[in-house]
């Protein structure tokens, strides 16, 4: 494996992994939040995504590890934002 492939799959690892764990800490210690488990794995689905679109080439010009782990956060981002507002 490049170097610079596993770089890219670790920066959208960690972007997917913390927004995750920022969920659930949001949700469970801090009780800001009521989200349950399959929202709170939302970002790890777009890592998923990101894993199985590398099958091969060519990639879009949008298509690059960092648009990958903004997605992340933000789908992150909706799912703590939608739960606020419902609950």
């Amino acid at each position: 494996m490049e170097i610079e492939r596993a770089r890219d799959d670790l920066v959208v690892a960690a972007s997917a992994g913390g927004t995750t764990i920022a969920i659930a800490l949001l949700s469970g210690v801090a009780g800001v939040v009521e989200v349950s488990t399959v929202p709170t794995l939302a970002p790890l689905l777009v890592y998923a995504g990101y894993l199985f679109s590398r099958k091969g080439g060519p990639y879009g010009s949008l298509d690059r590890p960092r648009n990958w782990a903004a997605t992340a956060v933000l789908v992150g981002s909706i799912v703590v934002a939608a739960s606020m507002l419902s609950g």
